[in-house]
């Protein structure tokens, strides 16, 4: 007799029952496998193809075929072993999601990511609630036995109000998120929504399980779930700490630290099951108390032991025996509509909870904050568990379950495009290169560049630079003067070249002064070059400038400049008044459009305007006026004396502008009637910024007005000591 056979005597299972077994997991591990790749491939997270694979494994695929291929594969009578299989893989899984959970995310965030999670739980809770009134006239029997209305109406809430922390960390790592601010910000509040979507569960189970608050086993639950976290934080959690050394000692994960660690978990799981809540509960609190503490070496071994055979193995049958319960193809007519009710409440409600709170503290701009709320809206593999458990407690009906089922996908599915939307490719290599630039530890300053032709002439330039950078702290000018080498004789010529670099940097001196004077940092970079246009952009991006300032005659691209910098570049020129013109009344001028040159437009007219205590004048096509109009009031808040002014058709048409003017702010695809200004700045801005005039004036609100922080020594008198960063010169010979 085989040793199958024996085990199979000894437990009542027979020989063909543990085949069909095998049988089974080997089609689920092939299937989930080949969903995975395929979710891949589409961009979506692997788990959503193997949920998928679980659910076209059921009737909703296999059911459709002749002679019911998901009871030949998945025979009723082998269900209760893949149940079994597919628990023991969820009290893994949880104890993991505990493990990962890492308080080191929150800090320094506790306030923004607590506002975020709990406006992104509060309203899908509240929506949720709303919407189990009217689910409860036609799914309020369960086999038989009537579903008490507020067990239901909670269940269905916490449902709505779930994010799946895994899922969606994985999505961020894909991306390569993680390392943004806005990834940690949504890491944040994703893990304090995780505690408490958890601790929400923990309730409405109780709640479930009493029928009421009212009854005494609702309290009796809760209380002994408050011993249980309070025995687990003071005593066990103090136990776990000794696991560091004696993995130190070993050098490895033992057979008997794992076995410490696997106990441990199913014992809690064991513990909450028999309070009354649910048994994931109390392997994820295990999780959670592991130490933390020099104990990377140890939880990496521990989630590599583990994560394998969760992943490859236990969890695709846990899919499985989802997809077996879940039977689209039995959806009435009238639950169509239902179920568009159903991912409108989940999506609208989890969207906007988190993406208003974002706004509130402060994330801008709204593209970010959306981002956030669309990360917040993958539900995945959590979502899956918690509806498993409402039908396993007898709350949620076969259909009702299916619904809630593909709620839990499509609303999974759609997060990778909503993000790409809202976070584009562009936008996100911005906060990655500026998250890198944080962590190299280069000093984080408002960057205005300056390319100078003739230090001579440049005095204007320099000013604008100046007026743009305004009262904004920490802030700093880069004066660029680029010396073109042309090819140098064979014989002699480098004392000569040698003597225009030496000329070149007393001339820059004399411009640096005048940044510095204002109270701005100052940085100059004189130099030779063979290729002046590559040489220059080269130099922005290494400075990490946010603003570069052209002339109109040194032969830059300027639009292919902001493409390739992914920054603001202006074009400046000065036009020299014809004799008997009157001088331009002191102003600034915005030649206003609603595109991201425009936006950009905006930003720096109004910093100049500031900076200089002039009016702005808002020039506008007479059809977009009243848009502009609510810009007026909050410019004044700025201190900014702003008025809109409406061109006739025959101007509107040009883009002219009317009556002599200081300076002209316009954005590059708009043209104007250069005569009538002595200065004109024309804007470029990159694509995709993603701004409107509200995320401008609130940045500009927000600038900090503290004390300069400059890179310049005014009081050198050895020129080698002036803050000039001068690059070797090199003459090719």
């Amino acid at each position: 007799m085989t040793a199958a056979s024996l085990f199979a005597a000894g437990e009542g299972v027979s020989e063909e029952q543990l085949a069909r077994v095998f049988l089974a997991i080997a089609i689920v591990i092939a299937v989930a496998r080949l969903m995975g790749a395929l979710a891949r491939r589409v961009r979506q997270p692997p788990v959503v193809g193997e949920i998928i694979g679980g659910i076209l494994l059921g009737p909703t695929l296999l059911g459709l075929f002749p002679g019911e291929l998901d009871e030949l594969f998945f025979p009723l009578d082998i269900r209760g072993y893949l149940t079994v299989i597919a628990n023991l893989g969820l009290v893994i899984f949880m104890f993991i999601v505990g493990l990962e959970l890492d308080a080191s995310l929150i800090k320094g965030k506790e306030r923004t990511a607590g506002v975020i999670s709990l406006s992104s739980i509060t309203l899908p809770l509240a929506l949720g609630s709303l919407l189990a009134v009217y689910l409860h006239q036609s799914h309020g029997v369960v086999d038989g036995e009537e579903v008490k209305l507020l067990p239901f109406a909670l269940f269905i809430g916490a449902a709505m109000s779930i994010t799946a922390f895994p899922v969606l960390a994985r999505i961020m790592i894909d991306r390569g998120m993680y390392r943004t601010q806005i990834g940690a910000l949504t890491l944040a509040s994703a893990a304090v929504d995780d505690v408490l979507a958890w601790a929400l569960l923990a309730i409405v189970l109780a709640v479930v399980e009493s029928g009421t608050f009212l009854t005494w086993q609702f309290p009796q639950i809760i209380g002994l779930s408050i011993v249980f976290a309070t025995v687990m934080a003071l005593i066990v959690r103090p136990l776990l700490t000794q696991l560091v050394p004696a993995f130190r000692r070993a050098g490895r994960l033992t057979p008997n630290l794992a076995a410490v660690v696997i106990g441990g978990f199913l014992l809690a799981s064991f513990v909450t099951s028999e309070i009354g809540i649910h048994h994931i509960l109390g392997a994820f609190t295990f999780g959670a108390m592991m130490p933390r503490r020099e104990a990377h070496a140890l939880n990496l071994q521990i989630l590599e032991h583990l994560e394998q055979v969760t992943v490859v193995l236990l969890l695709p049958v846990f899919f499985v025996t989802t997809g077996l319960a879940v039977d689209i193809g039995a959806l009435r007519a009238g639950d169509l509509g239902v179920l568009l009710m159903i991912l409108f409440t989940a999506c609208a409600g989890k969207f906007i909870g988190a993406t208003v709170a974002a706004r509130s503290q402060g994330v801008r701009p709204w593209r970010k904050a959306a981002a956030i709320g669309s990360l917040m809206n993958t539900r995945g593999l959590t979502e899956l568990i918690i509806l498993s458990i409402g039908r396993e407690v007898g709350v949620l009906d076969d259909r009702l379950f299916t619904m809630l089922v593909v709620m839990a996908v499509v609303t999974t599915v759609l997060t990778e495009p909503a993000l790409r939307v809202f976070y584009p490719d562009r936008m996100l290599a911005r906060d990655v290169a500026e998250a890198q630039k944080l962590s190299l530890g280069l000093p984080d300053a408002y960057r205005v560049f300056v390319a100078v032709d003739d230090p001579e002439r440049a005095e204007q330039a320099v000013e604008l630079a100046g007026d743009i950078v305004g009262v904004q702290r920490p802030a700093e000018v880069v004066l660029s003067r680029l010396v073109e080498l042309g090819r140098t004789p064979e014989l002699g010529g480098t004392s000569a070249r040698l003597a225009d670099i030496t000329a070149s940097m007393d001339a820059m001196a004399v411009l640096e002064r005048q940044v510095t004077t204002s109270g701005v940092g100052a940085r100059v970079l004189t130099r030779f070059s063979s290729e002046p246009t590559r040489d220059l952009l080269g130099q922005a991006a290494a400075h990490d400038v946010d603003v570069v300032l052209l002339g109109d005659d040194d032969g830059v691209d300027a639009a292919a400049a902001a493409d390739e910098l992914d920054r603001i570049v202006v074009v400046h020129r000065t036009t020299v008044p014809r004799a008997g013109d009157a001088p331009p009344t002191p102003s600034v001028t915005l030649v206003a459009s609603d595109d991201d040159d425009g936006i950009a437009a905006l930003e720096l007219a109004v910093r100049i305007a500031r900076a200089r205590s002039a009016p702005l004048h808002i020039v506008v096509e007479g059809s977009r006026a009243r848009r502009w109009t609510s810009a007026v009031g909050r410019l004044a808040r700025l201190g900014v004396a702003a008025h809109i002014e409406t061109s006739d058709s025959t101007e509107r048409a040009a883009g002219g502008v009317s009556a002599p003017r200081d300076l002209v702010v316009v954005a590059c695809r708009r043209t104007i009637d250069l005569a009538s200004s002595s200065a004109t700045l024309r804007v470029h801005s990159p694509p995709d910024m993603g701004r409107t005039v509200d995320d401008v004036l609130d940045a500009l609100d927000d600038i900090e007005t503290g004390d300069a922080t400059t890179t310049a020594d005014t009081t050198a008198d050895d020129p080698t000591d002036r803050p000039t960063t001068t690059e070797t010169p090199t003459v090719d010979a």
